[in-house]
């Protein structure tokens, strides 16, 4: 079994904020595989199962907010007994500009406090892959906060869609387990817009 999760903060003043990129894939991916998302209460999230070339994914975002996501990511993981390495979790990347989006395996949270937040609730593993969705830099550390939790400019949020895009069509490859490809693929993607 498979589960990919998209890292959100919780209600409609955050909808559209950067933060919740992983979220804006998830429910795109959802919408893909014509996958209904419900609320489960004891998974603290929102939650969709679904048959995928043949086995069990399962999709989440999580209703909890972002510096909580791990309650909700351990109970999902401890209550289906999911393998670290097939875990996928799609966030905010400060460090990628808008317009691109690269999957990684394992490392640390990079201060990204829901990453944070999932490792230290996993025990502190962090042998899952993460799909980072490029949001940009405000230019000052002392900014940060006030950006992830901003709108993007509508310049902005046509290439991050536009990379989320392509980042869908990289997933089939990344659960085929052609994670290579899956890599190449998306890597190879700079938005023109």
């Amino acid at each position: 079994m498979k589960l990919i999760i998209g890292l959100a903060n919780p209600g409609k003043k955050y909808i559209f904020t950067r933060h919740n990129v992983g979220a804006w894939y998830l429910k795109l991916l959802s919408l893909v595989y014509k996958a209904s998302l419900k609320s489960k209460k004891y998974f603290f999230g929102d939650i969709a199962c679904l048959n995928i070339y043949g086995e069990s994914v399962l999709l989440l975002i999580p209703n909890t907010f972002m510096n909580c996501s791990g309650k909700s990511v351990a109970a999902v993981v401890n209550f289906y007994q999911i393998e670290y390495n097939k875990i996928l979790i799609a966030h905010d990347e400060l460090y990628l500009p808008p317009g691109t989006a690269k999957f990684k395996h394992g490392g640390g949270h990079g201060g990204h406090n829901g990453l944070r937040d999932i490792i230290s609730n996993l025990n502190n593993h962090n042998d899952f892959h993460r799909l980072r969705i490029g949001i940009g830099h405000p230019g000052k550390n002392q900014d940060i906060a006030n950006f992830v939790l901003g709108n993007p400019s509508l310049n902005e949020k046509k290439q991050i869609d536009e990379a989320i895009h392509v980042a869908i069509s990289s997933t089939e490859l990344w659960l085929r387990e052609e994670h290579i490809k899956a890599m190449n693929h998306l890597n190879s993607f700079k938005s023109l817009l």
